[in-house]
């Protein structure tokens, strides 16, 4: 069995899994486990992707909840039974959460979530250790990658119980003092259960200003002759909208490396046009329609914005000066970006709240000459509202160190992630935006809850 800590990953097999979290009973509060399925926004796609013990299967039979037994020692389990080789498509992660009543997490002893196979064969455990005032707590995650899934340790408490865990993944919680007729309080030592789930109100018909926004710069598009980009930012709108992210606001950066072996990419023309696609993400992202960049090679440079104004021609201007350098120090640009944003590129160990996020394109054909010095900066910055996005350029399994820093344990949140892609003109443009925006609406909705989102 593989004993995992927060935030570590493990590959399992797409077939009939059990997570099954265990608890010492003596005078701890009652424990209720629950799943819920999300799709690539990171949402449930309707009431029936809430699993709990008042409603124990979803639609399709493919994650249940089968209860609660006692077990020798005063041990407790409660078990969420999720057949991966059944899910729905458009369901990309099965996350495991639970909500105490009577007291908070920190009350109950010996917790610890465990996934094994349908025959109770052990895979891997998570013992939870940190809890303390949560009345919900997310424990863990089944997440598909690449076509394969894997069971990732989250350990994500929440103080306002199960709505806030509920509402956090699309649920909407119908207010206690709602009109029409009431149900009558539980009986005394009766579980209290889970937040009821309602239908959305109707969408209001006045257009928010960030659509306005939006609007008006596909005008400016149009209007100043910008053909190609218009159309990059039409194909980001449709992959955006799939996320729940069509209207999403958020400080963009591009971090691109100029060492040698980057030169062909450069000359080619490869370089300039993953510039433009990026430039496109922020057009819809960041309001001030440009793209801050940040250059790495033998040291960081911050290097100005990439906007209407300064896009065409950019990667040649960018060859010639600075220049491409002799080696490839993702550090040194890293601590650029946290100091242009957050003032401070030194160890951080408490959340730092701002109201917008910022997401940054960190592209690569090559490792890090600083591999201790990067793992500090990603796990500094996890405190921070910042996602790196980094992209290999390459032949894939040649970005050990990348994938290492996607799944780094020790970090506030998980606030990375890694895709490899041999030939970045080879992917339709579509395609690569989904890429981009693969886990970026996991970490918003984790960046909340932890506090890092205001």
């Amino acid at each position: 069995m593989a004993k995992i800590s927060k935030g570590g990953n493990t590959p399992v097999p797409t077939a009939e899994l059990r997570a099954v979290l265990t608890w010492r009973a003596a005078g701890a509060p009652d424990v209720d486990a629950s799943a819920l399925l999300l799709n690539a926004a990171g949402k449930v796609r309707t009431e029936a992707d809430f699993v709990f013990y008042n409603q124990p299967s979803d639609a399709t039979g493919a994650v249940r909840h089968e209860g609660k037994q006692p077990t020798a020692g005063g041990v407790v389990t409660d078990t969420i039974r999720v057949d991966l080789a059944a899910i729905p498509a458009d369901v990309e992660r099965v996350v495991i959460g639970a909500s105490a009543d009577g007291g908070s997490f920190g009350q109950v002893p010996g917790l610890a979530l465990h996934v094994v196979t349908a025959q109770g064969g052990p895979i891997a455990e998570f013992d939870i250790d940190e809890a303390s005032t949560e009345t919900a707590f997310l424990f863990g995650e089944f997440y598909l990658r690449n076509g394969a899934w894997k069971f990732r340790a989250v350990g994500q408490g929440y103080a306002s119980g199960l709505s806030g865990l509920a509402t956090d993944f699309g649920i909407e919680v119908a207010a206690d003092d709602a009109a029409g007729p009431q149900s009558a309080p539980p009986a005394p030592g009766a579980p209290v259960p889970p937040p009821r789930p309602t239908a959305p109100p109707p969408a209001a018909p006045a257009i928010s200003l960030k659509k306005r926004t939006l609007i008006d710069m596909e005008k400016r598009l149009a209007d100043e002759g910008h053909p190609q980009l218009l159309n990059l930012t039409k194909q980001a709108a449709v992959s955006l909208e799939k996320r729940g992210l069509g209207e999403h606001t958020a400080r963009v950066a591009l971090c691109l490396d100029i060492s040698y072996s980057m030169q062909s990419l450069f000359k080619k023309g490869k370089v300039q046009a993953l510039a433009e696609r990026v430039l496109s993400l922020g057009l819809r992202f960041d309001d001030n329609a440009a793209v801050d960049v940040f250059l790495f090679g033998s040291k960081g440079h911050v290097a100005g914005q990439l906007g209407l104004g300064q896009y065409n021609g950019w990667a040649e201007r960018i060859r010639r000066s600075p220049g491409l350098e002799g080696s490839t120090d993702y550090a040194g640009a890293m601590r650029l970006v946290r100091e242009h944003y957050f003032g401070s590129s030194a160890p951080r160990y408490q959340p730092l709240a701002n109201d917008l996020p910022v997401y940054v394109m960190f592209i690569t054909d090559g490792q890090t000459t600083s591999r201790e010095a990067t793992r500090e900066q990603i796990t500094y910055s996890s405190f921070e509202p910042i996602f790196w996005q980094f992209m290999g350029l390459g032949r894939p399994g040649g970005f050990s160190f990348l994938e290492e820093l996607d799944d780094l344990t020790g970090r506030y949140v998980d606030n990375a992630d890694f895709f490899s892609v041999q030939d970045p003109a080879n992917v339709p443009d579509g395609q690569l935006y989904e890429l981009m925006t693969n886990e970026y609406p996991t970490w918003l909705s984790r960046a909340r809850a932890q506090g890092l989102l205001i």
